[in-house]
């Protein structure tokens, strides 16, 4: 308080808190409307929150290969939005020939275990070839030169697969075992919903574990911490920094089966929003704080889900799920106004700072 008492505000200042207000005005007020109304019972909310847990939890997996890097390398891999894009992408055809052969049917749990070591084995490779051919060789180089080179590689990697497997749209066959709803205390929930949340906060706890608790999560801790010290200390830098790749590709691949089972669409531009959208997730949580992205994803999702029928409804919007993109960005460009290093803070080492 004392500082703020102290401190000068400029026009700019005064003129962001000015759009601060006014966005949480026009939420609050479309709050009150839309509750008013009624409009939504609340077995709708309780499904929208389900929704936003799975379609969060699938951000948090990807939020986490960016933090991962980002915490290691200090960059930003724009490319890990195609990572996920290439496991949704080459899922599809094995789903696909397993579905006409009926093994899919006959054989769910096996098929699908075998859908998802295929699509986190290509993610995988493709999060490694590029960390060896584009980012290794940029290694030393200033901050901007591994950005951009990182953009580039995502235009590669989607008009690649756009060259290789055409421009229409590929739909996932259907899972029977995935199919279907679930009674919770009286509230019916779709089964795939549940069942992508619950993978993949099984998938986020092994990675905490991972990095908590084994020789190379602790090999992982002391390269962001210092990577020249870690390396004087006989570790590995160049070892470490693959494992985080092969890591972060193997969770985006993972991330990009369950948003594909339960959106159905795969395209070679799929990765571009849920990818930005993972970005920002790390940004809410802090970038480079591992429980941050996980937070940062699932909360990320359950406003996308929620946000546009409770602010937007009242306010007369005849299309309000229209705007959950402009949820999701307003929310990055405030946070990166107001709380530039997250809710859970940025990991900062001294070398950084």
């Amino acid at each position: 308080m004392q500082q703020l008492r102290g401190r000068r505000f400029s026009v700019t200042d005064l003129a962001i808190w000015g759009i601060g207000a006014l966005i949480a005005t026009a939420a609050i007020v479309g709050t009150i409307a839309t509750l008013r109304e009624g409009l939504y019972s609340p077995s709708d909310w309780v499904s929208f929150f389900i929704f936003g847990l799975a379609q969060g939890a699938v951000y948090a997996l990807i939020a986490l290969g960016y933090t991962l890097v980002y915490g290691i390398l200090f960059m930003i891999n724009f490319a890990h939005g195609e990572i996920f894009m290439s496991g949704a992408y080459i899922g599809y055809f094995v789903a696909r020939a397993f579905d006409r052969s009926g093994f899919l049917d006959n054989h769910p749990i096996p098929a699908l275990a075998i859908i998802f070591l295929v699509a986190m084995s290509v993610s995988v490779s493709l999060a490694v070839a590029l960390e060896r051919i584009a980012y290794r060789p940029l290694r030393r180089a200033p901050r901007l030169v591994p950005l951009i080179t990182a953009i580039g590689a995502s235009l590669f990697l989607q008009y690649s697969f756009r060259g290789l497997f055409g421009t229409s749209i590929k739909v996932y066959p259907d899972v029977r075992i995935l199919k279907g709803s679930w009674k919770l205390g009286g509230i019916t929930v779709l089964r795939i919903h549940v069942i992508v949340f619950v993978c993949a906060v099984l998938m986020m706890a092994g990675l905490y574990w991972l990095v908590q608790r084994t020789k190379m999560g602790k090999a992982m801790r002391a390269v962001a911490e210092d990577r020249d010290a870690a390396a004087l200390m006989g570790i590995d830098v160049d070892r470490v920094i693959v494992n985080t790749f092969i890591v972060g590709g193997a969770l985006a691949g993972a991330g990009g089966v369950l948003f594909a089972l339960y959106n159905k669409q795969v395209i070679h531009t799929m990765g571009f929003i849920p990818g930005i959208k993972a970005f920002t997730a790390a940004v809410l949580g802090g970038i480079g704080n591992i429980p941050g992205a996980m937070f940062g994803g699932l909360f990320l999702g359950i406003f996308e889900s929620i946000g546009p029928p409770l602010f937007f409804t009242g306010l007369g919007i005849p299309s309000p799920n229209q705007l959950k993109d402009v949820i999701a960005f307003s929310m990055l460009v405030l946070v990166l106004i107001f709380r530039p290093t997250g809710l859970f803070g940025e990991v900062l080492t001294e070398k950084k700072a």
